[in-house]
């Protein structure tokens, strides 16, 4: 029988091998005061439960509720800089697609540190929700939304896959009816779209949120119309469909309002997934 104190030895040499070979990693230290440069990033951030850790976020950002009385910074493409140094932040959380690089670099540049969101897709969202809770320091927390989020979106889609087979119908989303501007390709709502097995007559405009004529809706005729809430545009659509009125869709009332959650991607976006197949597949 091996001695006793040979024996501490070896397992001491043995646990050290072991610490060697797999090093603990270091996250990140937990950032006490965030500023948040976009409406979809404070929601996923206040989702993550770090609502109080956040010191101002953009004039845009109004939900939840809690941050309305945040301190405001401007705009998500002109924010200010001078405002956003003053509330001395440990972390500045932008997006890849919507806030300007040149700031990113200029924060950078005065020693502020700065993450980057960079999911566009709405596939792509949970694995950033895990990336950004490790920025954050709350992996746990990230993962276990993000997996809520994936299951969701997975049984989501299986259902409306058994729902909708055989039965495709056509759509646009209005993003502003004068001049007349509609969700296109490569858009969080073609996405919705397509995981929807509805056809986007908008992505016959290209990429982004390009213009559209009134005679190409006409032509394309689509099942349903869906608008985004917002600045009275149940008001500043009537004209528009007046000159559509002859549509099927507007005969039927098949016209509908989103909320603005339409336009971020962020957990929202399943609950507005799910009013556009109530709408589209009563």
């Amino acid at each position: 029988m091996m001695p006793i104190n040979q024996a501490k030895r070896s397992l001491f040499f043995m646990l050290t091998a072991i610490f060697l070979m797999f090093p603990v990693i270091a996250l990140p230290a937990s950032p006490k005061r965030i500023v948040s440069l976009a409406p979809s990033l404070t929601e996923i951030i206040c989702d993550l439960g770090m609502s109080e850790r956040l010191v101002a976020v953009t004039d845009y950002c109004d939900y939840p509720p809690e941050v309305i009385k945040k301190p405001k910074v401007g705009g998500f493409a002109n924010p200010s800089l001078e405002m956003i140094v003053s509330l001395k932040p440990d972390l500045v959380v932008l997006t890849e697609d919507g806030n300007p690089k040149s700031l990113n670099d200029r924060l950078r540049n005065i020693g502020i540190k700065t993450y980057i969101f960079r999911a566009r897709r709405i596939k792509e969202l949970p694995q950033a929700i895990v990336d950004l809770g490790i920025a954050l320091g709350i992996p746990k927390r990230a993962e276990l939304n993000a997996h809520r989020f994936s299951t969701r979106l997975d049984r989501f889609e299986k259902s409306v896959q058994k729902h909708t087979a055989g039965k495709a119908k056509k759509a646009v989303f209005i993003v502003q009816p004068v001049p007349l501007v509609v969700a296109g390709k490569e858009t969080v709502m073609d996405d919705a779209f397509t995981i929807l097995g509805i056809e986007n007559i908008g992505a016959a405009g290209g990429r982004g949120y390009p213009k559209f004529s009134v005679e190409e809706i006409i032509r394309l005729e689509p099942d349903v119309l869906f608008f985004g809430k917002g600045t009275k545009m149940e008001e500043r659509s009537k004209p528009l469909l007046n000159k559509l009125s002859f549509l099927r869709a507007v005969r039927e009332g098949k016209v509908f309002f989103l909320d603005v959650a339409v336009y971020r991607l962020g957990p929202r976006i399943i609950d507005i997934m799910q009013e556009i197949s109530d709408r589209i597949y009563p």
